[in-house]
């Protein structure tokens, strides 16, 4: 596990270290995401593709099969670890058609894992400490001045450590803060 996170760490200061041509229309950068509060980096992989690691404090649902108790509204408030790929299928055509762009201003196809960690608040009991939920997305990311705005949405299959499982439509609205300039 550590080298994972040593090879992870080298190439994140790699991609930071080197920059980017001001010519390319996709860029990696810092952003602060505010509705779940925590600071996500995305960074290039292609032409039309990125990563996004979002690490922060979010708040959110139970997941049916996940919970030994808890009746009516249930929240829980955790850490949480979001990594997305995304591919934006439309940003050279918007960018030909003289739309804004900036910041990966784009409708985009990917892939998501959420990992929400121990409660720090909660009104119902979880199976496991950890859970996850991954699936295919789609999005729209839309950037006004340094505030952005995204929205995604998909088919998600969520699970436990404990071999427990479920479906469910699950959909991400972020309004954040982008950090570069």
């Amino acid at each position: 596990m550590r080298k994972i996170t040593l090879v992870f760490l080298l190439f994140l200061f790699v991609k930071i270290s080197f920059g980017q041509d001001e010519g390319e229309l996709i860029k990696s950068g810092f952003k602060f995401t505010i509705v779940n509060p925590g600071m996500e980096y995305e960074f290039k992989l292609s032409e039309k593709s990125t990563f996004a690691l979002n690490l922060g404090i979010g708040y959110g649902g139970s997941y049916k099969d996940l919970k030994t108790s808890g009746e009516g509204f249930m929240y829980l408030l955790s850490p949480f670890y979001d990594m997305q790929y995304r591919n934006y299928y439309n940003i050279t055509k918007r960018n030909s058609a003289g739309k804004n762009v900036r910041y990966n201003s784009s409708n985009y196809f990917g892939v998501r894992l959420l990992i929400r960690g121990p409660e720090m608040a909660s009104s119902f009991s979880r199976t496991s400490e950890l859970d996850y939920a991954f699936g295919p997305t789609w999005g729209i990311q839309r950037a006004f001045s340094q505030f952005y705005v995204l929205f995604d949405v998909g088919p998600y299959v969520y699970f436990d450590m404990k071999g427990e499982y479920g479906f469910l439509p699950m959909f991400q609205l972020n309004i954040g803060y982008n950090l570069r300039k």
